[in-house]
């Protein structure tokens, strides 16, 4: 009955997401095209250095992020002004003209081609990366809000798990030509043309639409997306509540700047967990082998091109489904800070193992090309090792950052986040394969560490949001008190026509008059 209840809202999710599967598949598909010899042949030449390879592989998934940095931080100023539809559909477009470019290189086309490409659709991803949370999370109830929300880490889930079987379905059966990375590149068109067309039908944000003064807009989406009448009480209560708390942000922060935005009372604490939690999610091992998990999967022992990627595959599986299993059945169950701790102490437990295992029983070449013992228990390790992060570190900080900023330092919050999360992915990207072969097996024992002490600790730092309204983050954060929201929402609620704090005050009054007669 609820998911029928809020359908609307769940397929407001999904297209949203699609550009999220962009996020999840430009993450794994590089990696993968650049490990092809035909892409080796046709840019980098026969006679390329280990080092020179590394240095192109980093250079081609980082740009991305690079790019993606400076999208995230020019969307919030975008959406503010234009609302979370048209933002989104505008950078949809520009990414299309990524991908397009990305297509298009080869034989008279450069590497030039592939970089500008992913500059440009880094752009388009980074701005729907921080934009598209926003929008779903003023969009769902608070009661299944974590759920909803936490769709985007199956999208990325999801976006990475089809960039490894194309990259191995390509493997398998195409050797040579520019279809390796052309078929790779423009598969990226289709979620974006499907987000194109399916925003077309969806609704613009209540919570934008409110902040804009348009609150009959903002009761009509309202009641839509709740599958309820404009006249409903839990409708007119729910929008009452977002009133309140704008008209609240309006008295207290008129003219509201970055400055203020992130130095204002109870704004700071909610900027600086957004940095830290996205820092450590960058740091804690999952991108490395995102992006380069035919590299660490050869590195375990699964040498050639084609198991590699079949691995990787298997890999995207496995945390498509944790993710999904997490999310549907966990997110609001579990919490979002005890998802966290169990979640890093899990992977940092895990990486301390597979190291410890490279170290005493490292991959030897085997003449029938058969997969050694130890090189499977580390894979099988990596394997758990995803479901851990996608019950936590995957989908929680996503989740988490949407929850605590308010109406109005959302869009700012969103995109500090995002913009976080894409330069720690731009500095990761570029040193991960270095640093992998530098380092060999004591890489794991690094990201075990990040995560048992980094991650853990970090935890007992932060307030749990599971179950609470998106207004009620002031009064958590300390920006309003609990006594001056009631007061806000019971006036706002009158000024309405309705609600039950409009009636409870009505019934005092009446008492009130009947003591003094």
């Amino acid at each position: 009955m609820a998911l029928l209840q809020n359908i609307r809202v769940y397929y407001l999710a999904i297209i949203v997401y699609f550009g999220i599967v962009l996020f999840g598949y430009d993450t794994g598909i590089a990696g993968g095209v650049v490990a092809q010899k035909a892409f080796e042949h046709q840019f980098l030449g026969l006679n390329a250095t280990q080092s020179h390879k590394d240095a192109v592989s980093q250079n081609v998934v980082s740009v991305l992020q690079a790019g993606a940095f400076f999208g995230a931080l020019g969307s919030t100023v975008v959406s503010t002004a234009l609302g979370r539809k048209m933002t989104l559909l505008a950078f949809s477009l520009l990414f299309s003209l990524g991908a397009i470019l990305q297509t298009v290189a080869g034989p008279g086309r450069g590497l030039g081609y592939i970089y500008s490409g992913r500059v440009i659709a880094g752009i388009g991803v980074g701005a729907i990366s921080a934009v598209a949370p926003t929008f779903v999370s003023e969009c769902a109830p608070k009661d299944v809000r974590g759920r909803i929300t936490g769709f985007f880490q199956i999208m990325v889930a999801i976006g990475v798990m089809l960039s490894y079987f194309t990259n191995y379905g390509v493997s398998a059966h195409i050797k040579e030509g520019p279809k390796v990375w052309r078929i790779a590149f423009g598969l990226q068109l289709v979620p974006a043309g499907i987000m194109c067309v399916g925003l077309l039908v969806c609704k613009e944000s209540p919570r934008w639409l409110a902040s804009k003064g348009r609150m009959q807009e903002a009761l009509t989406n309202l009641a839509y997306l709740r599958k309820l009448p404009t006249d409903h009480e839990s409708v007119r209560s729910e929008l009452a509540e977002i009133e309140a708390s704008i008209e609240e942000e309006r008295e207290a922060r008129t003219g509201l700047g970055w400055k203020e935005a992130f130095l204002g009372k109870g704004n700071w604490p909610r900027f600086l967990i957004a940095f830290v939690i996205f820092v450590l999610q960058q740091f804690s091992g999952q991108n490395t082998v995102n992006y380069y998990a035919p590299q660490i999967f050869e590195a375990i022992g699964y040498t050639g091109t084609t198991p590699s990627l079949l691995a990787s595959g298997v890999y995207g599986i496995v945390k498509v489904v944790a993710t999904a299993i997490f999310i549907f059945f966990g997110v609001e169950s579990l919490g979002r800070v005890w998802s966290l701790r169990i979640s890093g102490f899990g992977m940092g437990a895990l990486f301390f193992m597979i190291g410890a295992i490279l170290k005493t029983h490292p991959p030897a070449v085997s003449a029938d090309g058969a997969i050694p013992p130890a090189s499977r228990a580390m894979a099988g390790l990596l394997y758990i090792y995803v479901c851990f992060y996608s019950m936590g570190w995957g989908p929680v900080p996503w989740v988490y950052v949407s929850d605590i900023f308010s109406t109005r330092t959302r869009a700012y919050g969103m995109g500090w986040a995002s913009a976080t999360q894409w330069l720690f992915n731009f500095v990761v990207s570029q040193i991960s394969l270095t640093i992998k072969r530098e380092l060999g097996w004591k890489l794991f024992l690094l990201f075990g560490t990040i995560n048992i002490g980094g991650m853990v600790t970090f935890t007992f730092f932060i307030p749990e949001t599971k179950g609470r309204s998106l207004e009620e983050m002031d009064v958590v954060f300390g920006s309003v008190t609990a006594e001056k929201r009631e007061q806000d929402i019971a006036r706002a609620e009158r000024a309405l026509g309705g609600g039950a704090h409009a009636e409870e005050e009505n019934e005092k009054s009446s008492e009130k008059q009947d003591e003094r007669v």
